[in-house]
């Protein structure tokens, strides 16, 4: 998929892109403002940070303006990403949603989440920030369209940290299966989507079997990656069973019926985790009638979210946002989706991706 080389020829439908994407905004300063930030995060080589979007996009200094846009702005960033994910359902077709854990390196500690903590993607203890993306991944491509930014517990009773940033009320400590499962609940629920299967990497995610239990529950198809050495045993349909042999690197998946619920992690019968070996990655999944192919296809699918969303994080500045507020971070991320997006639909078809942007919607 190339990429329109020409910056000009994007820019043509930079505006009806940005209209359709932000007409949620009550105030045309904001519509302004969002545009001015996702052609920055398209065009400005290097760090893209907001002088120097103000610079080389707006030619003057509008630093201010800016930063109070994306800091400050009560603007709601859930409209924002449903309509994205209402674009790209129609023009990649996802066939999965891949749930990945995104590191956020700090060197400071006042920025929302920030504390020293173990990040499972890494696998290391690092100062950061820690966010959960869920990416519509197809055959064209992918594009991160629903965040969670992870609030270590030491925000929690820590008031200080929390009133500078401004964190909501309502938001705490949770652990990933459990803002996983309201990201998915988010998309498919309010935002109305068909869901893809739900791919994820549980290799190092405390309580993976309750992620299981919750996408069983609503009945929605899943390959969860899980450690090679520990599988349940037994019971609530889950047969310890290869199903992928072929593969390489050696795979096994475990298959289970679909809408059961998995084992709990609990000791009993049928409620214990027990070692199996010769695999170098095991998946357990619900999708029994799927032919192995397929579900080879979705393991690759979550190899190519990585490989979105690094190049996420090179080309669309996901690392280079400045400001400390939990607002701030949400409206950031949820632009480098937008800023993502519009390279993927440009490479695409950019005649397609206008057009389509430009049909009425709800």
């Amino acid at each position: 998929m190339a990429i329109y080389s020409d910056l000009h020829s994007r820019e043509i439908w930079l505006s009806p892109f940005c209209e359709d994407l932000f007409a949620s905004f009550l105030r045309s300063d904001q519509r302004r403002w969002g545009e001015v930030y996702v052609h920055g995060l398209v065009s400005v080589p290097g760090r893209k940070s907001i002088r120097r979007i103000s610079n080389q996009v707006v030619g003057r200094p509008v630093d201010q303006c800016l930063q109070q846009f994306i800091n400050q702005s009560p603007w709601d960033w859930a409209p924002v990403r449903q309509r994205l994910a209402q674009l790209l359902v129609e023009a990649i077709r996802p066939k999965a949603w891949v749930l990945e854990e995104v590191v956020f390196p700090k060197n400071g500690s006042k920025s929302v989440g920030v504390a020293r903590q173990f990040a499972n993607s890494a696998g290391r203890l690092l100062n950061c920030q820690l966010g959960l993306a869920v990416v519509m991944v197809g055959e064209d491509g992918g594009c991160p369209v629903n965040w969670r930014l992870l609030l270590p517990r030491s925000w929690d009773e820590d008031d200080g940290l929390r009133s500078r940033a401004r964190v909501p009320a309502h938001e705490h400590s949770r652990p990933h299966w459990r803002h996983l499962l309201q990201a998915v609940d988010e998309m498919v629920v309010d935002w109305g989507l068909p869901p893809a299967p739900i791919v994820v990497d549980g290799r190092s995610m405390p309580g993976v079997e309750l992620l299981l239990a919750g996408l069983a529950e609503r009945g929605l198809p899943y390959l969860v990656r899980v450690s090679p050495g520990m599988l349940p045993a037994g019971g609530a349909g889950l047969p310890a069973r290869p199903v992928l042999e072929p593969l390489r690197p050696r795979l096994q998946v475990v298959q289970g019926q679909a809408g059961t619920r998995p084992p709990q992690h609990q000791q009993g019968p049928g409620h214990r985790w027990y070692p199996r070996s010769g695999a170098r990655a095991m998946w357990l999944t619900d999708l029994g009638r799927n032919r192995v192919s397929d579900l080879a296809g979705l393991v690759g699918l979550r190899n190519r979210a990585a490989a979105v969303l690094a190049s996420v994080a090179a080309e669309s500045g996901l690392q280079h946002f400045e400001g400390r507020s939990f607002q701030g971070w949400h409206h950031h991320v949820t632009l480098v989706s937008v800023a993502h997006a519009y390279r993927l639909l440009g490479g695409l078809d950019g005649r397609e991706a206008e057009e389509l942007c430009l049909r009425p919607h709800g």
